[in-house]
């Protein structure tokens, strides 16, 4: 198996002072299914936007595939590494799903028949092609989650991340989003507070907290020790029994 991602010594400080990363070191082999949690402020969302660039590193390494991340190799990266914001509005701002779609790989160079050809098996990988010439924002949540991560998709990356997935979705769209996941031929880093979802994507979990890696394990491992849920301010749903999973 060969390493997907590798973080070496991550630190990372935003304007003013505040230290979002402090030393973190992870690797991630292709194929593999991680799930990233811990308290708000832990430095979840800081540590994945360097996996495609949108922060570069400070202090550390992070390497996609081999390829050291830097101002020469980070276009190159972020095709490899496709990213799903919490909020799709971030993503979708062309006039239709087609457009969006198409957004991605279109920079990439992509055009004519492979282009629609991306689009449309994009659009079908999330059981969204029907709404292909709909506009993006009379789609409900759920839909609109699907198509962002078609956006990505479109784009055909080695690795995907996804910010709170699962975030204010109904029962149903939860579901189907889950189900589209676990189908993927992808490596997966999920963010999330939703600790069944991670059960259910992801076979290994870390915590993160206070920008350091605190625990990585089996996440039937983890959500089992209540001490260190408990330690790390993080809980399962009332009533949520991992026996019965």
């Amino acid at each position: 198996m060969s390493t997907s991602i590798a973080v070496r010594g991550l630190s990372f400080s935003y304007p003013g002072g505040h230290q979002a990363l402090d030393g973190v070191d992870l690797t991630i082999e292709a194929g593999e299914r991680v799930a990233i949690f811990g308290p708000n402020g832990a430095g979840k969302t800081t540590l994945v936007l360097h996996l495609n660039g949108i922060h570069m590193p400070a202090d550390g390494v992070v390497t996609v595939g081999g390829l050291p991340l830097d101002e020469k190799s980070v276009m190159e990266i972020r095709r490899r590494v496709g990213m799903v914001f919490q909020d799709p509005d971030d993503q979708l701002f062309m006039p239709t799903v087609r457009q969006d779609v198409a957004f991605g790989p279109a920079n990439f160079g992509v055009a004519g028949d492979e282009l629609d050809q991306r689009v449309v098996s994009a659009l079908t990988a999330v059981g969204m092609e029907h709404a292909i010439d709909r506009a993006p924002h009379h789609l409900s949540l759920g839909e609109r989650r699907r198509v962002a991560v078609a956006t990505v998709l479109a784009s055909q990356p080695e690795i995907l991340v996804l910010d709170e997935p699962s975030s204010n979705l109904d029962p149903a769209s939860r579901r189907e989003l889950a189900t589209i996941l676990a189908e993927l031929d992808v490596t997966v880093v999920m963010v999330t507070h939703d600790l069944p979802y991670a059960l259910e994507l992801c076979e290994r979990s870390i915590i993160l907290d206070s920008g350091r890696v605190v625990a990585d394990a089996p996440t039937r491992e983890l959500l089992g020790n209540e001490a260190l849920l408990t330690a790390h301010r993080l809980e399962l749903p009332f009533g949520f029994d991992l026996r019965t999973v």
